[in-house]
C-alpha cells in the first residue's frame, strides 16, 4: 500500500532536501575556490623560477648581467593565464552540475529519511473506533523516529482498551436500563384498572418517552464510537420503506428515490433516515409536506412548517437543542444522531432554511462508499 503523503511532510522534505543540496554545495564551491586559489598561486611561483632557456640572447650588460636570472619567455605568460582562466570556468561549470546532483540526491536521501513519518501518517488517517487494532510497529534501529512509533502505538494501546470498556459499558447500560422500564411498563399495562385510564395513559406516555430517549441515547454513543462493521446497504429500499410507513393523515409524504447502495451499518443508516423523516413530519403543521429525494448520492428531506432562523441552524445539531415545541415533544436528540451516524459513514451533512418556512436537510454520502448506478446496485443485492 503506497503511503498517504501530507502536505506538512512535503514541505519538510523540501526543506530538508534544501538543506542538504545547500550544505553540499557550499562545501563543493568552498573546495573548487581553494584548490583553484592554490594552484594558480603554485603555478606562477613555478613559472617565475624556471632557468633562462638554453640559447637564449646575451642580456644587455655583459656577462654580469648574464649571472641575474632572466625572467620566463614570452609565450609563458599567456599560458598561465589561459591555465587559470579554463580552471574556473571547468570549476564553474562542475559546481552547476554539483548543484543539480545535489538536489536530486538530497530530494532522494529527505525521502527515505521522511518514510516513517509517511507511515505514521498514514496509520493515523486509517484509524477509527472499528480499527484501532492496527499498529505501526515500526522496525528499525532505535532513533527518534522509532521511538516516535513506539509511542503512538502505545498510545493506541491505550485507547483501544478505552474504547472496548466504554462498548462494554453501553452494552450493560442497554440491559440495565430497558429491563426496568418494561417491567414498569408491563406493570402499568397489567396492574392498573380501567377506571383510572387517564393516569394509565399519562405513565405509559412517559415509560415510552423514557424508552425512547435511552434507544437515542445509546444510538448516539454508538454512532460516535464509529462502526464496528461495514456492509453493502440498499439506502434507496430503506428510504421508500420509511417514506411508506410515515405518512399520517395531516402531512403527507412524497419520495422519489434512485438506486443507491452505501457501505455502512444497516441499522444505524436506517436510523438516519428514520430520524431525517420523523423530524421532518413532526415539525410540520397540518396540511403540510415532507419530500423526500435520494439522487447521485444525495439524501435530501424537505418539509414545511414554521420558520427556521439561519442563526439558529448550528443549534439543531447540539443535543438535547429544540427550536420549536410539538405536541409530541422529543428528546432534541434526533439530529444530533443524525450528524454523528453521518460522520461516521464519512458522510456530510447540511441544514438549509425554506424561504416559506420549513428546512431542508441534505447528506451527502462520500463517492467511494457508495453505488449509485441501477445496475451495480441490482448486482450487489444479489
Amino acid at each position: 500500500m503506497t503511503p498517504v503523503r501530507s502536505s506538512a511532510a512535503a514541505t519538510v522534505r523540501v526543506r530538508l532536501t534544501l538543506i542538504y543540496s545547500g550544505l553540499f554545495l557550499l562545501t563543493s564551491v568552498v573546495l573548487l575556490v581553494t584548490v583553484n586559489v592554490l594552484v594558480s598561486q603554485a603555478l606562477r611561483s613555478h613559472i617565475a623560477r624556471l632557468p633562462v632557456a638554453p640559447g637564449a640572447p646575451p642580456a644587455p650588460g655583459g656577462p654580469v648581467a648574464r649571472l641575474v636570472p632572466q625572467g620566463p619567455p614570452d609565450p609563458i605568460p599567456g599560458l598561465v593565464e589561459d591555465v587559470v582562466g579554463y580552471q574556473w570556468e571547468m570549476a564553474t561549470l562542475l559546481a552547476g552540475a554539483l548543484a543539480l546532483v545535489s538536489v536530486v540526491v538530497g530530494w532522494l536521501v529527505a525521502g527515505r529519511v521522511l518514510r516513517p513519518v509517511h507511515r505514521i501518517t498514514a496509520t493515523a488517517r486509517r484509524l477509527s473506533a472499528s480499527n484501532l487494532h492496527e499498529r505501526i510497529a515500526l522496525t528499525g534501529p532505535k532513533d527518534e523516529l522509532k521511538e516516535l512509533a513506539d509511542t503512538f502505538d502505545a498510545m493506541l494501546d491505550r485507547l483501544e482498551r478505552s474504547v472496548e470498556a466504554q462498548r462494554r459499558f453501553i452494552a450493560n447500560a442497554s440491559h440495565e436500563l430497558r429491563t426496568p422500564l418494561a417491567v414498569q411498563r408491563a406493570a402499568i399495562e397489567i396492574g392498573l384498572p380501567e377506571d383510572v385510564g387517564e393516569i394509565r395513559d399519562t405513565l405509559l406516555l412517559h415509560n415510552r418517552r423514557s424508552e425512547n430517549l435511552i434507544d437515542a441515547l445509546l444510538v448516539l454513543a454508538q454512532a460516535e464510537h464509529g462502526l464496528d462493521g461495514a456492509g453493502p446497504v440498499a439506502l434507496d429500499e430503506v428510504t421508500r420503506l420509511i417514506a411508506a410507513e410515515a405518512g399520517t393523515g395531516e402531512v403527507s409524504v412524497t419520495a422519489h428515490v434512485e438506486p443507491l447502495v452505501v457501505d455502512g451499518d444497516p441499522v444505524l443508516l436506517t436510523r438516519l433516515v428514520t430520524n431525517l423523516v420523523d423530524n421532518a413530519v413532526r415539525y410540520n403543521h397540518p396540511g403540510g409536506t415532507v419530500a423526500i429525494t435520494l439522487f447521485q448520492g444525495v439524501l435530501t428531506v424537505r418539509n414545511t412548517g414554521p420558520e427556521v432562523p439561519p442563526e439558529r441552524l448550528g443549534d439543531l445539531f447540539a443535543p438535547f437543542r429544540r427550536l420549536h415545541t410539538t405536541r409530541e415533544q422529543g428528546s432534541g436528540l434526533g439530529l444530533s444522531i443524525v450528524a454523528s451516524i453521518a460522520k461516521a459513514h464519512g458522510a456530510a451533512v447540511r441544514a438549509t432554511p425554506n424561504p416559506d418556512g420549513g428546512l431542508e436537510l441534505s447528506i451527502f454520502f462520500p463517492p467511494g462508499g457508495a453505488v449509485t448506478t441501477a445496475g451495480e446496485a441490482a448486482g450487489l443485492r444479489r
